[in-house]
């Protein structure tokens, strides 16, 4: 089975780096993979997107309509692809800087406020890893070893920012069992 997602946000805020580390992770998993990047001509600050599609089996380019999961990061975002979401699907959505609103009945929302929690650990760089982490634990639920390499691998050697995006996904996976 086929799992697309869809990560959104705005230049800066580490769109395309999670959406590599989670192809990575996937890979790790022993899944196969598809990224597609989609930016601008103005990287910091403007709109950012990516499109992540995993399986079980071989798979080739796919660029989706829908998503399963996707992760707004500011408010264009959800508003651009909240229609995107497949029927019952989710979406993870930074309350920090978008507003909460249900628009549709038919899927799942976690609103979360990623910016605020990724402040309170000084960095608000690494609000991205804790979306990922609550996207791996309503999907996967991948190994903390396998997280740990794709870091390791697109981070390379720093290692302050590899600890300190770990911390962050582990935030992110844990604050889902607490809501």
């Amino acid at each position: 089975m086929i799992k697309n997602f869809i990560i959104s946000g705005s230049g800066g805020q580490g769109v395309l780096s999670i959406g590599t580390i989670l192809a990575n992770i996937f890979m790790l998993s022993n899944k196969f993979v598809t990224y597609s990047p989609c930016y601008g001509a103005e990287m910091r600050g403007g709109a950012v997107n990516c499109e992540i599609n995993a399986s079980d089996e071989q798979l080739l380019y796919i660029q989706n309509k829908e998503a399963d999961i996707v992760i707004a990061l500011n408010q264009t975002s959800f508003d651009k692809f909240i229609s995107k979401v497949k029927k019952n699907g989710t979406i993870i959505v930074n309350s920090s800087l978008a507003k909460i609103n249900k628009t549709r009945n038919d899927i799942k929302y976690i609103f979360a406020p990623l910016t605020q929690e990724a402040l309170k650990m000084n960095n608000v760089k690494i609000a991205n890893s804790i979306a990922l982490g609550i996207l791996s634990k309503i999907t996967y639920k991948f190994s903390i070893e396998n997280v740990k390499k794709a870091y390791e691998k697109i981070l390379k050697n720093k290692n302050d920012l590899i600890q300190k995006n770990i911390e962050a996904y582990l935030i992110g996976y844990n604050y889902v069992q607490e809501r």
